[in-house]
């Protein structure tokens, strides 16, 4: 009797008991030692978090965060598990992992190539957008060189319909054209091209032959040497987290070497208004000075912020008299700069009046790492100075990331 009654006061105990964490589960902690909120993509071995659960390379789990909920995660190409964190200022944020099949996750991030616009590779998270142009554009012989730039004020993934759109209309709209149809072709255009902001944003940046938002160049005799389109691509990453492309290209001259090849990986983030650069030339015998920055145009010279490690700009888009907002793109260099500075032309052409650059000694075989951004005056940065804030943060939590510890 006193044995059954034993039994059955422990069970009783065992059912009012909080319940715990599986042995073979994985405690996540993320803590936050600034004195500001912070919410950031974070970066753990995946090889660790696959030897902790005893589950083989490759397997799928579920990540939860500390109200039980499954959130999203990626593995990225070159083994890293990412996962969203937001931390309380001097703070900590608990995630479990464990074994199991998680649900559909929701996509932040994406891109692809799009052969159907000459190549273009294209990119958005759910801030704003980016593109590169391809070899199919540089044999028309248009002179685009740098990052152009796709703003938006949705968070929903945008690009593919407005290609979609864009291209199916175009023809349309040049047949009315031709057939005098001008009002009618204005219309049209009006309701459907990229060109235009029907709500959610649009593509109103200009690029030509410049570094755009972000692109980077080698210097020859003062003068920046910039690559043409990319020549070869491959979509390294591809959300929901985190988009990750390699862009290689083609030979060119610089000084006596003769045969210098660019190459660069650029990824983008959930939430973030900046892009990770990385990028290294093939070719190169001896150090060569290399700039990366943003285009600055004719119709405001003055909007440039120059900082140690930054440059910024409000870009006035390609109509500012009718627009009536500003683009706010940028360059970051957490790991320093000799300098930077303005690069400006003798005689501009088409609106292109010089850059705004930070300037590196480049070493030869070295991969060099920067940051690229932007965002809109109608969405989540209103003001220059407010950019110059967000840039600055940036670069805080750069040089300050959150810590992770696995249990």
């Amino acid at each position: 009797m006193k044995i059954e009654k034993s039994f059955y006061a422990l069970a009783f105990g065992l059912l009012l008991a909080p319940l715990s964490v599986d042995a073979a589960d994985v405690v996540v902690t993320v803590a936050n030692s600034s004195d500001v909120q912070r919410q950031e993509l974070v970066e753990i071995p995946v090889k660790d978090i696959y030897a902790k659960l005893g589950v083989a390379n490759g397997e799928k789990f579920i990540v939860k965060n500390s109200l039980g909920q499954q959130v999203a995660y990626q593995v990225t190409y070159d083994g890293k598990l990412l996962i969203d964190a937001s931390v309380r200022p001097k703070g900590t944020a608990d995630f479990t992992i464990v074994k199991g099949q998680p649900k559909e996750m929701k996509t932040f991030v994406c891109g692809k190539q799009y052969p159907e616009r000459v190549d273009d590779i294209a990119w958005e998270n759910d801030r704003t957008a980016y593109r590169v142009y391809g070899p199919a554009l540089q044999r028309t012989g248009e002179r685009a060189f740098g990052i152009d730039v796709w703003l938006k004020n949705t968070p929903d993934l945008e690009v593919e319909k407005r290609y979609v759109t864009e291209l199916s209309n175009h023809p349309k709209i040049e047949e009315l054209k031709k057939a005098g149809k001008m009002a009618e072709a204005l219309e049209m255009e009006q309701e459907t091209t990229y060109h235009f902001d029907h709500g959610y944003g649009l593509d109103c940046y200009k690029v030509g032959p410049t570094l755009g938002c972000g692109a980077p160049a080698l210097m020859s005799g003062g003068e920046m040497v910039m690559p043409y389109c990319y020549k070869t691509y491959k979509i390294l990453d591809n959300g929901p987290l985190r988009f990750t492309v390699q862009l290689d290209y083609n030979p060119f001259k610089i000084g006596t070497d003769g045969n210098v090849v660019e190459h660069r990986i650029i990824s983008c983030d959930k939430g973030s208004n900046f892009n990770k650069m990385t990028v290294w030339y093939d070719g190169l015998t001896k150090p060569c000075d290399m700039a990366a920055g943003v285009v600055i145009h004719s119709e405001d010279t003055k909007s440039v912020v120059y900082g140690d490690n930054y440059v910024l700009y409000a870009d006035p888009t390609d109509n500012p008299a009718k627009q009536n907002f500003q683009i706010y793109v940028g360059v970051l260099f957490p790991n320093g700069v000799k300098a930077t500075k303005s690069i400006m032309y003798d005689n501009p052409a088409n609106g292109n009046a010089g850059h705004g650059v930070g300037l590196i000694t480049y070493q030869p075989n070295e991969k060099y790492t920067y940051y690229f951004g932007s965002a809109w005056s109608k969405n989540d940065v209103r003001t220059l100075d407010e950019w110059k804030l967000r840039a600055e943060g940036t670069l805080n939590a750069l040089h300050s990331p959150l810590k992770v510890t696995i249990k």
